[in-house]
């Protein structure tokens, strides 16, 4: 086999191969006295048919079989013979198969691009060191209050935050739609669950009270026959209920699973909890700070071809959060170049790494990443089997283990410097529970 490589452009490379005519008819031979052996052909024993019927009846076929294979197995041995890593399939072109010539063919592909990593004890990274308070588990558990709110009747006319059971008549130019009507609905003034015309219309009603509103629906409503129009509704409130944080006691606490110990073993689970996410809130920062600095310091050349077709998984993986199932409908993919940068090129620094280092999967790790993510439904065991026998979710699971290891092998390379916190900070909770 005669191999012959040129640099196109960048990464790009051209491989000239030539099949000498006797490994390629050989190889036609061979398939075909195999296929003789067990051929059942009319007016034969099984296996005793002439070779030169069995080539009249399967050479086409076989040939063609027998090109595809060649042409892989030959650039397979091409790119080992010149010690390439493509990046992606290659473009095969200029195929020519003849009997007097051989097989010649030309493979146009990617490589990948030689890494390597800058010292990572240059690397400065900021830990965030904090401790719970109790005015943090306080507000958490005033969160969890506002999780469980309880109601109770009033006389007064609806404010926001009442809780309001009406009835109501929705209609368009004096004729009722479907869907526009509802009977002891109840819903709570300004959370957002009914229009904001239709909430306004209810504020300042007593029990038993009615108005006529008009609401419009916005534009990009979900009822074609209703969007951008206005509509008249006849509302009746039926209750107004005020809404208070219900008492910290056994009663509230065995909403949260807390069976035995009472409000002081519920304080105690809540401030675990607490430990753990923000354990994690701080993993994650850390990891964060690394991937950015490995990013920063190590740019690479990187494969187009690599880069295109994660733009295109970004694109899909966004279309598939907005429920988009239309590929014509598909985002916009200038957005997702740097992010498929990003992450073409720590995908490959971090195949550096597990090599460079011979970072072996731990297993144990596995299992445990698995326990961890089945507990969370009812039948753990029947979803833990389900895992295991699906290679694809078993590979997400160890793709994410082998990232986790890289990831604390770079955290002991890199220098690290405390850095004080707060739990509000590191998980955000204080700007989330003061709008909740």
């Amino acid at each position: 086999m005669q191999v012959s490589l040129s640099t196109t452009q960048g990464l790009e490379r051209r491989l000239e191969v030539q099949v000498p005519p006797d490994a390629f008819l050989g190889a036609i031979e061979s398939r075909l006295r195999d296929i003789a052996r067990n051929a059942r052909l009319k007016g034969f024993r099984p296996g005793k048919a002439p070779l030169p019927v069995v080539r009249a009846q399967f050479g086409p076929q076989v040939r063609e079989e027998v090109l595809g294979e060649l042409m892989q197995s030959s650039f397979s041995e091409a790119v080992s013979q010149q010690q390439l890593r493509p990046a992606t399939n290659p473009r095969i072109d200029n195929v020519v198969a003849a009997n007097e010539t051989g097989l010649s063919f030309v493979a146009t592909f990617e490589v990948l691009p030689e890494v390597r990593i800058k010292p990572l004890e240059q690397i400065v990274i900021e830990k965030p060191q904090a401790e719970i308070t109790e005015a943090d588990l306080e507000a958490m558990i005033d969160s969890m209050r506002r999780q469980q709110p309880v109601f109770t009747p009033i006389e007064r006319a609806a404010e926001p935050d009442d809780r309001v059971t009406v009835d109501f008549v929705g209609t368009l130019g004096g004729v009722a739609f479907e869907g526009g009507s509802g009977t002891d609905i109840p819903f709570v003034v300004g959370a957002g669950r009914m229009l904001a015309a239709f909430e306004e219309g209810v504020k300042g009603l007593k029990a038993g009270e009615s108005r006529n509103t008009e609401v419009p629906f916005p534009a990009d409503y979900g009822s074609a026959n209703l969007a951008g129009k206005t509509a008249q509704f006849a509302i009746t409130v039926k209750k107004v209920e005020a809404q208070s944080l219900p008492e910290v006691n056994d009663e509230f606490v065995s909403l949260f699973g807390v069976k035995e110990g009472g409000v002081e073993a519920f304080r105690k689970e809540v401030r675990a909890s607490m430990e753990r996410e923000m354990e994690q809130a701080v993993r994650t920062q850390l990891r964060r700070q690394v991937m950015d600095a490995l990013y920063r310091d190590n740019a690479l050349e990187l494969p187009r071809s690599l880069v295109e077709e994660t733009i295109q998984e970004l694109q899909l993986e966004m279309a598939r959060r907005m429920g988009v199932r239309d590929a014509s409908q598909l985002p916009p993919r200038d957005p997702f170049e740097e992010p498929a940068r990003r992450r073409v090129t720590l995908g490959l620094l971090m195949a550096e790494l597990i090599k460079a280092q011979n970072i072996q999967l731990d297993r144990a790790r596995v299992q445990s990443q698995l326990a961890e993510i089945v507990a969370a439904y009812p039948n753990a065991e029947e979803m833990r089997r389900q895992y295991l026998q699906s290679p694809d979710a078993m590979r997400q699971i160890e793709n994410q283990v082998r990232e986790d290891q890289v990831i604390d092998w770079l955290l002991g390379q890199v220098k690290q410097v405390t850095k004080a916190s707060s739990f509000k900070e590191l998980t955000r909770f204080g700007s989330e529970a003061s709008t909740s």
